[in-house]
């Protein structure tokens, strides 16, 4: 189930950069959801980041799936007591699919008759444009809510529909089950695997190279299905420790997030579940992890794909990227070209490509003193001698 979602746009209201006013300027911010995800992306873009589409699945309407015809043909020779309608493109979905089969009129006059629960204010509106009236919607546009009235009324005995959308509710539904009522679930969409694979590889290497700095998730099905990705190809283990640590996973809501939390990965959510406030959520936690540098008397910001020097953006190469964080790590300390080398993906055993790479990096930095080369030792950041109280003490390595 997608947490709920409208067209909001983020406000004016979050943090500005002397990037152009672009609080996300230089960051890296991977997409899974198959549906919106243009929207979300010109969201993303407007704010300034780099937008990487990765959609993890594709949605299958079932209008010629058995089940939904049996299930549909079912509620209406045997009338439930309640309907749950969760989701407005689901429901128009379900109306549509009957429509289709000649039983559009029947399924109606059923649902109808029969107490109708929407989730929020836009399924609300679905039910409404098909002449129909729910009885109740909760504030909150919570399932949790759902089912905390349906739990209080008494269910015993009761029949109740659950139109679902692209996923079991199974916590919904054993908690009805338990308090003594028959659930019908009415699939009205599929979730499957995306048709070409690719984007969903690449998010993932972007994310195992830390090239990433979040990750937004619109729907559980979404989370799961990268999370399942990552294990067909080997790499849970390590994509997981990305989540939990370099990589910020955001999520449109607590249902989104389950997939992840079960993993131990920390996510973050706005406080309404849409995907204006998402974005807006992503300017103000991005910039905030971010730890300026103090480093010849500039001020340095490493992003993801990009430098911050005294608000000013600097595109970097990814090679650039990768010496930048490794210098970052030790800020003020010599890193040796062995360390860096390791640093560099696929550079090799050859140092000279170390030599290369920074060359690049310091002609895209555009500031030749904030890099010092240690002649026979390494590289180190021009730390201001103000700041070594405060980075004096090599971190562990």
């Amino acid at each position: 189930m997608h947490d709920g979602q409208r067209n909001d746009l983020p406000d004016d209201s979050g943090p500005k950069e002397r990037s152009g006013g672009q609080p996300l300027a230089g960051f890296t911010v991977g997409v899974t959801a198959a549906r919106r995800a243009a929207e979300l992306g010109t969201l993303l873009e407007r704010r300034g980041a780099e937008v990487v589409h990765a959609p993890a699945l594709r949605i299958v309407p079932l209008t010629d799936d058995t089940e939904l015809l049996a299930a549909t043909k079912q509620l209406i020779d045997d009338a439930p007591d309640i309907v749950v309608a969760t989701t407005a493109i689901g429901f128009r979905g379900w109306v549509e699919a009957a429509e289709g089969w000649g039983l559009g009129t029947a399924l109606l006059e059923r649902l109808g008759g029969v107490r109708l629960l929407a989730r929020g204010p836009k399924v609300r509106g679905a039910i409404r444009a098909a002449g129909l009236t729910e009885e109740w919607s909760p504030a909150s546009e919570s399932m949790a809510e759902v089912l905390d009235r349906l739990l209080e009324e008494g269910v015993d005995g009761s029949r109740i529909a659950l139109q679902l959308h692209g996923e079991p509710l199974p916590g919904f539904v054993e908690s009805l089950r338990a308090a003594g009522a028959e659930v019908v679930g009415v699939p009205v969409y599929r979730w499957m695997p995306p048709e070409d694979i690719g984007p969903v590889d690449r998010l993932l290497d972007a994310v195992l190279a830390r090239t990433v700095d979040a990750v937004t998730f619109t729907s559980a099905p979404a989370a799961a299905s990268l999370l399942r990705r990552a294990e067909e190809r080997g790499v849970h283990a390590e994509v997981l420790a990305a989540l939990r640590q370099d990589v910020l996973a955001a999520c449109v809501g607590p249902v989104t997030a389950l997939p992840l939390e079960n993993h131990d990965i920390a996510t973050v959510q706005p406080e309404r579940f849409r995907l204006g406030p998402l974005v807006q959520l992503l300017c103000h936690e991005l910039p905030g992890r971010v730890r300026p540098l103090p480093i010849a008397g500039r001020r340095l910001e490493i992003r993801g794909h990009a430098v911050l020097i005294d608000g000013e953006l600097r595109p970097v190469p990814p090679a650039g990227m990768s010496l930048l964080r490794a210098l970052a790590r030790r800020p003020g300390w010599v890193v040796s070209r062995g360390d860096l080398l390791r640093a560099l993906p696929g550079a090799g055993r050859d140092e000279h490509a170390v030599e290369t790479a920074m060359a690049r990096l310091r002609a895209a930095l555009g500031v030749p003193k904030l890099i010092q080369t240690v002649v026979k030792r390494g590289y180190r950041l021009s730390l201001d001698p103000h700041a070594e109280t405060k980075y004096a003490e090599e971190p562990p390595r």
